[in-house]
């Protein structure tokens, strides 16, 4: 339901587009477009967008300007598929694109900032670190797996590739915690929680 809702809030906003890439690894971007073009273009299947649209899809607590946080988020430094890379560089990416846009240096880039720089001919940086996987991981798993290789007639019995087990599988491991703490809950006295020094034995 939160992925029907947020793609028509994308649809309200953008043109689609049917652009795809895998999501295994972040592989650096290539082509001759900015980096955000084909952010939008490989993370959100829109073809067409505007310098306002983009910060607002990626203005994440809607607070009309970018923290560093967001910043990250949008480059996806903290998804999986970027583990690997160092902190140096995460700070890096997060220290150049606020050098690119935030003129008053208070550490934010602001919307006006933004569309002045845009405006200037402006563009984020493609720091080699792929297209910026920042959505959950149902919203990954539907953009570059399942709409890639299945569709609304697919039957479960047809999900066997390697992503479709792995996404399963996390789901079968949050209902077995969630049903571990509904039985935790239940229980009057959970033992476990009683430190080792207060128990009778």
């Amino acid at each position: 339901m939160k992925l029907l809702i947020l793609s028509a809030s994308l649809f309200a906003l953008f043109s689609p587009s049917l652009a795809h890439s895998g999501h295994d690894e972040q592989a650096p971007l290539s082509g001759e477009s900015d980096w955000a073009t084909r952010h939008v273009t490989e993370e959100h299947h829109i073809s067409n967008f505007d310098p306002g649209a983009f910060f607002t899809l990626h203005d994440f607590d809607s607070s009309l300007s970018w923290s560093a946080d967001e910043i990250r988020r949008m480059y996806g430094l903290d998804d999986e598929s970027n583990k690997k890379v160092d902190e140096a560089k995460k700070a890096e990416v997060v220290r150049k694109t606020l050098e690119l846009f935030d003129r008053d240096l208070d550490g934010v880039i602001e919307r006006v900032e933004w569309m002045d720089g845009w405006r200037d001919g402006k563009r984020l940086e493609d720091f080699g670190l792929g297209p910026g996987h920042h959505g959950d991981d149902e919203y990954e798993y539907e953009i570059h797996h399942f709409e890639k290789y299945h569709d609304e007639n697919t039957k479960e019995e047809d999900l066997i590739h390697p992503e479709d087990i792995e996404h399963f599988r996390k789901h079968d491991e949050l209902e077995a915690a969630a049903e571990r703490q509904e039985q935790l809950d239940r229980m009057p006295i959970v033992e476990q929680n009683i430190p080792q020094k207060f128990r009778r034995y």
